[in-house]
């Protein structure tokens, strides 16, 4: 197995430059990576530091940085020791230029400026996590999502990821001995999406989550003629209010937030009002 020390340095929080380098390293198997993460280099002195640690560790360099100052010393330090570096958003920075015809502003942080936007996504995330696992039915016409499913079916994560996206949600658990409140049929501005998932997939996961809090790990919550009866309960839920449906069996927390944003966009395009959003 080979090893690589990867190198992160951002003049902000470096949150798009670790998502671009996991999105590359999906692509590479049996490596192993050491990530050494430096957010908010914003001086010369700060860099000089950083460097020690970047000359005992020689690796690749990632970087994002807008101050030219401060982008040419790394290079320069780079190339004196061999190592490459790599300006993760020059290209796409570059083709924007050109197609918008105008320079970019060159400053650190903009896309986490605390504008009307920023404010909205907070209003969002606080929202969501009010409304988490079927509290304060009352204010669902408020949310513009409820996402519907039987226990572990990732509705909280889900939910949380699509508030960072600015979107108001609520989630509600479905469970055979206790029917939702009769409000969850008759909302009309959220959009309510089911998520299901294969009872296979749904006994090891909450079998997981017993064995993480030290539970028991054989119970009816993990019996698997338990387990159908919920799934079919909540699918047939889904199918008699005519709920879009998400299977969520093989899909990662971002895939399935994905597919509802997209839902949102068909309603949005079929003419409906589509709920507001900053995506970051």
């Amino acid at each position: 197995m080979s090893r690589l020390h990867l190198h992160l340095l951002s003049d902000s929080t470096g949150e798009t430059l670790e998502m671009v380098a996991k999105a590359a390293l999906a692509q590479f198997e049996d490596t192993d990576v050491i990530r050494h993460f430096w957010p908010m280099v914003r001086s010369r002195q700060h860099l000089d530091r950083i460097m020690t640690d970047i000359a005992a560790n020689p690796g690749l360099v990632l970087f994002t940085l807008v101050n030219s100052e401060t982008r040419t010393r790394l290079e320069e330090h780079c190339r004196a020791l061999g190592l490459p570096s790599v300006p993760a958003l020059d290209a796409v920075t570059d083709a924007l230029e050109d197609v918008l015809g105008q320079e970019a502003k060159g400053k650190p942080g903009r896309q986490h400026l605390m504008d009307d936007a920023y404010f909205e996504r907070v209003e969002a995330i606080q929202f969501t996590i009010a409304h988490d696992d079927g509290v304060a039915w009352e204010d669902w016409e408020e949310a513009d999502i409820v996402l519907a499913g039987v226990s572990r079916s990732s509705k909280t994560p889900t939910s949380i990821y699509l508030a960072n996206r600015g979107y108001k949600v609520a989630n509600i658990p479905i469970v055979v001995e206790s029917p939702p409140p009769t409000e969850l049929f008759g909302l009309r501005r959220p959009l309510i999406v089911g998520l299901t998932t294969a009872p296979e997939r749904l006994i090891q996961v909450r079998r997981n989550r017993l064995l993480s809090l030290n539970q028991a790990p054989e119970t009816a919550y993990v019996d698997i003629e338990k387990v159908n009866r919920e799934v079919q309960f909540a699918r047939r839920m889904f199918a008699d209010n005519g709920w879009p449906v998400i299977d969520v069996t093989r899909r990662s927390i971002e895939e399935t937030a994905a597919a509802v944003i997209n839902l949102l966009n068909e309603r949005h395009a079929a003419g409906e009002p589509a709920p507001g959003a900053n995506p970051l």
